[in-house]
């Protein structure tokens, strides 16, 4: 899953709040299409898995541009924190397969995981069609435009996504987030309470959701989500940092200087 940290989060940095992305997010592997050729293997599960993995090596390193090792490869590389070793296998199997568009979707999203955002962007696009999108790919340029300050095209992109995908909840947490990032608080918290009444939600689009919570200042909420997801310590730490991060949000804004009022000329009424 892509993830990045909000820039307003700076604030509660020592808080062990995790800011989903999907990208975020949408999981590289445990979120796939039907096409993905590595839903035959839990890599996310076996990803650390040194026997499992030296196996998958040794697929690979037989037969690097075959489809079927190399694509499972890369997945437990990625899932293993070995993202620049992914990149690179998925770049080799691009090489040789520039039309396929699976390994150009798993390529641009390893890419993106990795950081590199302009070569994630190119080869995203070159990933779906018009006629034929992918929802994952939608989500995962959404991904990249935030993280390159597009606000705009990543909503642009989510919504498009939720189209084909509606209701899933990695492309929910995704768009509420780059509202977040807009600070168009309102709109990021009707998107992630659609995203975390979802079956499928985790705690991860919950504490999103605490955290836009609390920048309302919703506090009694956002303490009760995060004390129903998390150990007692973690919640409390959390807790804590939401609220001197508010604390010092209201106290800029009361300190800040009251704006200069204007005359508005008055204008005749739309008829």
């Amino acid at each position: 899953m892509f993830l990045f940290r909000l820039p307003f989060a700076n604030a509660c940095r020592r808080c062990a709040l995790v800011l989903v992305a999907t990208l975020a997010t949408v999981p590289l592997a445990s979120c796939k299409s039907s096409r993905d050729v590595t839903g035959s293997i839990n890599a996310t599960a076996r990803g650390q898995d040194t026997g499992f993995m030296a196996q998958l090596a040794r697929q690979y390193d037989r037969a690097p541009e075959d489809k079927s090792a190399a694509m499972p490869y890369a997945t437990a590389l990625r899932n293993a924190g070995r993202t620049s070793e992914a990149v690179a296998v998925l770049q080799r199997l691009a090489a040789s397969r520039p039309q396929d568009r699976e390994v150009l979707a798993a390529y641009g999203k390893a890419l993106a995981e990795g950081g590199r955002l302009q070569e994630a962007a190119s080869v995203l696009r070159s990933a779906h069609t018009p006629e034929r999108p992918d929802w994952t790919v939608l989500s995962a340029q959404g991904s990249v435009s935030d993280k390159l300050g597009d606000h705009r095209a990543a909503q642009a992109f989510y919504i498009s996504a939720l189209r084909i995908a509606p209701g899933e909840p990695s492309v929910l947490s995704n768009l509420g987030l780059s509202f977040a990032l807009t600070k168009n608080l309102p709109e990021a918290e009707q998107a992630l309470r659609q995203a975390s009444a979802h079956p499928r939600a985790d705690a991860r689009v919950r504490q999103n959701l605490s955290l836009v919570l609390a920048l309302q200042g919703k506090m009694d909420e956002a303490e009760q989500i995060q004390r129903r997801d998390l150990p007692m310590e973690q919640a409390t730490a959390n807790i804590l940092a939401m609220r001197q991060m508010t604390a010092r949000t209201n106290t800029e804004r009361s300190s800040a200087p009251a704006p200069q009022q204007s005359v508005t000329p008055n204008r005749p009424k739309a008829r």
